[in-house]
């Protein structure tokens, strides 16, 4: 026998058993027959629970059929599919009898169970239908298969036929697709020739609303200008004869005492009117104008106030500064707008590029030119404060901070009181617009530096420049300002390289007051590669350039000790001659160090005997020395003077702390360089004994401070520190 889900075989008895997964009309038939003849089944008996080797098995319907299988899984298969065709059609009503693991059977039938899809309502009672309609030949599989096979093959050709007749209607349906798709393809190509023409239009009415609200605030302001004109001329107006009386201020009648009277009163008049007060417009917009600028150096989120720049709406700034909204901050010879370039930056965090806050600041300054000087040359004109140009030259080598003084010079006070009150608010503005380019890096100052100085010689060369301009005045100021902040930032640094500590383990490469120096000098070179002036920059990089040359005698020195200490543990006898040459090599170096650091506690005494030794070695006889005029008497005084037992043991002190910080604990050399010292300058007083002796004798000349002093000094200190 064969039994397996899926498949149909048929026992010894003739009956024909199947499970199929899936139902064809076919499979409908065998499964009608299947539930018909199981309907029948009473029981299931698998003859012997406990041997499994059986194969023997029993079918209670009528009677008892008697069932073999081929194998022990065929068997186990046969029970399984069943258990299964009795619980799903059957409600469980075959009892099986002495088959093993009951529970595990069931439970595994429960989850294939679940593969079958349930049937709907509908189906059901299509199904039904079915039956009834062909209930004669229910009980006869083999007719019922055969007519619904001949009802699938009526279905067939009619579906077939269906399809041969609509081939036409399909043809026409897709050349119908086609040309609808030609047609979609012109409409978009019309579309976008409409869309480009559209954008050129927009482009020209943005252009002109930006006109129109130029003309209409041109129109306000000359509307606004000509009703105070005409109430200053109204309201401030004094007669000619009221002129007269009070230049004349003749009281020798009672008509002219009146007329008088009457010119005094019409002059209170005009000096008590109420002049209406201004509305402060240069404040607003420089601030907006500063504020934007910010808005682009800092950067901001997306969706913040700082949108005004890439959106296409009207800046608070765009009708007095109207570049401003339309610069292009992108480097030379790309092209790209602000838009794209600065702030897809500033969204996502701070500026590092401190190009961008040069060209800011260049533009920042461009904007505020023109407006500066269209006020300052309204106003000398209007009130008739123009000035001489020829009065005004300046040569041009002279610095920017020494031009904006002269024009700050030449100003006349009431153009300066009046732009003061116009510009209130520029100045600080700039400030604090400088302040933030100024630590937007940390070396910021020197763009700062460089766009001040080349702005202030761009406005004195251009031809639209006022001689005596009071943005310069302006500038000149922040450039003092700037300057000094860049003379901070070199003592910074200096500080820096001086404060850094040598490696305490130093197998060479680069020291790190090396990398800082070659930081600086190649971003400030970058910075003043097209600079007009860089003197300040020479004096910075001649100042560092004198803290980054360590001391290498230091350095050797330690570096020999070490060498030395670690061969005499070593005793290596190859490197016997090394061991010798690395003591030899630390001696020397650290006789130069301290030869070096030794000047530093009695510098000018010693400049002073080294000068009378090399007086002496000319041929100068001793006795006469005192007679040379820079080493008379008066002057060894004088140096002398300068170090008393105080000064020499401060001076002795401060020494200490500078080699203590020089040397690295860990070779510990301190306590053997600072007794070389006290060796050497002990040696070196009695030298200057020797010389004051021999060279000033019977004069009565003596140092403040003994040998016994010295010794007193060195101890304390050492003692202090331990």
């Amino acid at each position: 026998m064969r039994i397996a889900e899926g498949n149909v075989s048929r026992g010894r008895h003739g009956a024909c058993w199947a499970y199929p997964k899936c139902l064809t009309p076919v499979d409908w038939s065998f499964l009608i027959q299947h539930i018909v003849i199981l309907q029948n089944l009473l029981a299931q008996d698998a003859v012997d629970a406990n041997t499994m080797n059986n194969l023997d098995f029993d079918l209670h319907l009528d009677k008892v059929y008697k069932w073999t299988a081929s194998s022990l899984e065929e068997k186990k298969t046969f029970i399984r599919c069943l258990r299964k065709l009795n619980h799903r059609f059957l409600a469980g009503s075959i009892a099986f009898v002495n088959v093993p693991s009951c529970a595990a059977e069931e439970a595994e039938s429960q989850e294939e169970l679940h593969m079958y899809q349930e049937m709907s309502p509908k189906e059901a009672a299509d199904v039904l239908k079915l039956m009834e309609e062909y209930e004669p030949l229910v009980n006869n599989s083999v007719a019922f298969a055969e007519q619904l096979s001949n009802d699938l093959h009526v279905l067939d050709e009619a579906n077939l036929r269906a399809i041969i007749s609509s081939e036409k209607q399909v043809t026409q349906l897709m050349s119908n697709i086609d040309e609808a798709l030609a047609e979609v393809a012109r409409v978009e190509e019309t579309l976008q020739i409409y869309n480009e023409l559209l954008g050129s239009v927009k482009q020209q009415m943005d252009h002109i609303h930006q006109e129109n609200s130029l003309l209409h605030r041109i129109i306000s302001n000359k509307t606004r200008l000509m009703d105070e004109i005409l109430f200053l001329t109204t309201h401030l107006n004094l007669s000619r004869e009221h002129c007269d009386a009070l230049s004349r201020a003749d009281l020798s009648s009672p008509s002219r005492v009146k007329a008088c009277i009457a010119a005094a009163e019409a002059l209170s008049a005009c000096m008590n009117i109420q002049i209406h007060p201004g509305d402060r417009l240069y404040d607003r917009e420089i601030k907006a104008l500063f504020e934007q600028a910010k808005t682009f150096l800092v950067g901001r989120r997306k969706g913040s106030d700082s949108d005004l720049f890439a959106s296409g709406e009207s800046s608070p700034v765009a009708g007095v500064f109207p570049r401003f909204c339309a610069m292009n901050l992108s480097p030379p010879g790309t092209g790209s707008a602000v838009g794209s370039t600065v702030l897809s930056v500033c969204y996502k965090g701070f500026l590092t590029c401190p190009m961008v806050s040069k060209q800011i600041l260049e533009q920042v300054l461009r904007e505020l030119q023109p407006l500066c000087t269209a006020e300052q040359q309204f106003i000398e004109k209007f009130f008739q404060l123009s000035h001489d140009a020829a009065d005004l030259e300046v040569s041009g080598q002279c610095p920017p901070h020494l031009i904006a003084y002269l024009s700050f010079s030449r100003l006349e006070e009431p153009t300066t009181q009046l732009l003061s009150e116009i510009f209130s608010c520029l100045e600080p503005e700039l400030r604090g617009f400088l302040d933030i380019c100024n630590k937007i890096h940390p070396f910021g100052c020197l763009q700062v530096l460089v766009t001040l100085n080349d702005s202030i010689f761009e406005m004195w060369d251009s031809s639209s420049a006022l001689p005596a301009s009071f943005l310069n005045t302006i500038l000149g100021n922040m450039l003092l300002l700037t300057k000094n902040s860049f003379n901070k930032c070199i003592v910074s640094i200096t500080r820096k390289i001086e404060e850094t500590r040598m490696p305490s383990k130093l197998k060479g490469g680069i020291l790190p007051s090396v990398s800082r120096f070659e930081e600086f000098v190649s971003f400030s070179e970058e910075v003043f590669r097209t600079a007009q002036r860089r003197r300040e920059l020479d004096k910075a990089h001649l100042r560092l350039g004198r803290f980054i040359f360590v001391n290498t005698d230091m350095v050797m020195m330690e570096n020999f000790h070490h060498i030395h200490c670690f061969l005499c543990q070593k005793m290596i006898h190859c490197l016997e001659d090394k061991k010798i040459e690395a003591k030899q090599r630390y001696s020397e170096h650290m006789e130069k160090y301290i030869i070096t650091y030794l000047g530093q506690p009695l510098e000018k005494l010693n400049q002073f005997f080294e000068g009378v030794k090399a007086r002496v070695a000319q041929g100068v006889k001793e006795e006469e020395i005192s007679f040379q005029l820079a080493y008379s008497k008066q002057e060894l005084r004088k140096v002398i003077d300068k170090y008393p037992g105080k000064e020499v043991k401060r001076a002795l002190e401060t020494l200490y702390k500078k080699i203590h910080k020089d040397l690295s604990p860990e070779e510990n050399l301190l306590p053997v360089v600072w007794h070389a010292m006290e060796q050497e300058l002990i040696h070196q007083y009695q030298e200057f004994e020797d010389l004051i002796q021999r060279c000033y004798a019977g004069s009565g000349i003596a140092m403040d401070f003994t040998v016994e002093d010295l010794l007193s000094y060195f101890s304390s200190i050492t003692v202090s520190n331990m």
